[in-house]
């Protein structure tokens, strides 16, 4: 699938298959909510905002309030793709996230998810 096909996905769309990703593993929405959130920049009531709005995946990570300086230290591979090796800046981002809801979803303590 080609990036601009992503960048205009239903961040709406999206949001359900992340959570469902982890809750089928056994962790909770709310972990996954967390994750986003730390990742994001954003609070709970404008993630749930956007993901019953029509704001697209692309539009949800440029209008990022604030993504997390520590999120530089998310290594290693999703989907075949070595996360830090990815050049285009937004599709980084998105992938960045991919990598935190595989954590999650195969067990890894939030504090490690989270770089703390």
């Amino acid at each position: 699938m080609n990036s601009e096909k992503i960048y205009q996905m239903r961040f709406g769309e999206i949001y359900p298959l992340l959570q469902n990703k982890a809750i089928r593993k056994g962790r909770t929405a709310e972990e996954v909510d967390r994750v986003i959130c730390w990742l994001t920049g954003y609070q709970k009531a404008d993630l749930e905002k956007a993901a019953c709005g029509s704001v697209s995946y692309g539009e949800f990570f440029r209008c990022a309030p604030s993504l997390n300086p520590k999120r530089e230290l998310i290594r290693g591979v999703v989907c075949g793709v070595r996360v830090e090796d990815v050049e285009e800046p937004l599709m980084r981002e998105i992938r960045r996230l991919d990598k935190l809801i595989d954590e999650l979803a195969k067990g890894r303590a939030m504090e490690k998810i989270l770089r703390e």
